[in-house]
């Protein structure tokens, strides 16, 4: 039914392109979300023939991820919260039936109508998540406003009729994670919303397993510590700047005098105790003063990515030390004049983002650095 392919790049959102049976072909993509933990040179996909007419002979279904499959398809995520809803195997939803899916509200569509033997109605959204480290999930792994508004929607049904509730079941594609936390580092202002209407709405997120088959098993309800989204989930921190330099260069840099820079991709690490957003923003405006190092070679680097790493400490040094082990250089002393770094501007030949073990530091500072302030007997 499925057969497997090793994913070589990603076209766009929603194409792919692979190696199956030794020849390259492109392939739909179901899922909008910046998958770059999954999505990595040499990973093994799960793909589906297509039949028809259509643009692409396959469909990926699936992605290879600690050795388990993680299913990519977002819309057969709300057949499988179907199938757990009606053989009541989610405990805090089991007291409900389906009345209805991709039910009309005000703004929009909502995934499921539920309802109790009392006639108690539970207005429920699915939402697919895939981004996880060794014990933590996240959710989303890119922004969100749909998502936000539909929390928005969820929160303002709960509030106008007290015999109706509200809730997001989260569909957890990691049968090992034991707790999930809304992604306040890639989205805050979904994670506030979520934060904020918490007490409104009920929230499950549920973990799953898949086999090789790709057939769905309930491994357990997952904790939502929210200690630590109010402990670490503040516009403060550290952040990555990832730009392209499509050509080779000489600037002088302050009192660093002239330096020569490599065509190829550059990584910055830098911090914001205070106005994370506010000092990214700055980055990326084309136009500002010159008063840091990196101000007098932003101008010059193509399709910038800010990555925000939102912590209660300062954690600048230490990603800058992970980043010498695996950049291909380290520009000395560059955004380093402050403290003993060799420095916090990295080159790197390749586009870091496709790079397991960037993507593996980005994972342990946003993620799993998280764990260590769980408390054992949290629940949501």
């Amino acid at each position: 039914m499925f057969c497997r392919a090793v994913f070589i790049r990603r076209i766009n959102r929603f194409e792919v392109e692979c190696l199956v049976n030794g020849k390259i072909s492109e392939a739909y993509l179901p899922n909008p979300g910046r998958l770059w933990e999954i999505l990595l040179p040499g990973k093994e996909l799960y793909l589906k023939k297509n039949f028809g007419s259509g643009k692409h002979a396959f469909t990926v279904w699936a992605a290879k991820r600690y050795g388990a499959p993680v299913l990519l398809h977002t819309h057969y995520t709300n057949d499988v919260a179907e199938q757990f809803l009606r053989d009541r195997m989610i405990q805090k939803l089991e007291s409900f039936v389906i009345k209805g899916r991709e039910v009309p509200v005000k703004n929009g569509r909502i995934d499921f109508l539920l309802e109790d033997s009392g006639g108690n109605r539970l207005f429920l959204e699915v939402k697919s998540c895939t981004l996880f480290g060794d014990s933590v999930a996240m959710f989303p792994d890119a922004v969100t406003n749909r998502g936000k508004r539909h929390v928005e929607d969820l929160a303002r049904i709960a509030s106008e009729n007290s015999s109706v509730k509200a809730g997001v079941l989260f569909v957890v594609h990691a049968p090992h994670v034991s707790a999930f936390l809304p992604d306040f580092h890639t989205d805050p202002a979904f994670s506030r919303t979520l934060y904020e209407n918490r007490h409104r709405l009920l929230l499950v997120p549920v973990s799953v397993k898949w086999n090789d088959d790709l057939q769905p098993s309930l491994v357990r309800t997952l904790d939502i510590p929210w200690t630590i989204y109010e402990r670490e989930a503040h516009d403060k921190g550290s952040y990555l700047l990832l730009g392209f330099l499509p050509e080779n260069l000489t600037l002088s840099i302050g009192s660093l005098g002239k330096r020569f820079f490599r065509k190829g991709f550059y990584v910055y690490v830098g911090s914001a105790m205070n106005s994370l957003s506010q000092r990214i923003n700055r980055h990326l405006r084309l136009k500002k003063s010159t008063h840091w190092h990196i101000d007098m070679i932003t101008p010059f680097l193509k399709n910038m990515v800010p990555l925000r790493i939102e912590s209660s400490e300062r954690l600048e040094c230490l990603i800058a030390e992970r980043l010498q082990n695996i950049a291909d250089a380290t520009v000395s002393r560059f955004g380093s004049s402050d403290c003993h770094c060799p420095g916090h501007l990295f080159w790197m030949i390749s586009n870091p983002l496709y790079r397991e073990s960037f993507i593996k530091l980005l994972i342990d500072v946003r993620i799993n650095r998280l764990s260590r302030w769980r408390p054992d007997n949290e629940q949501e």
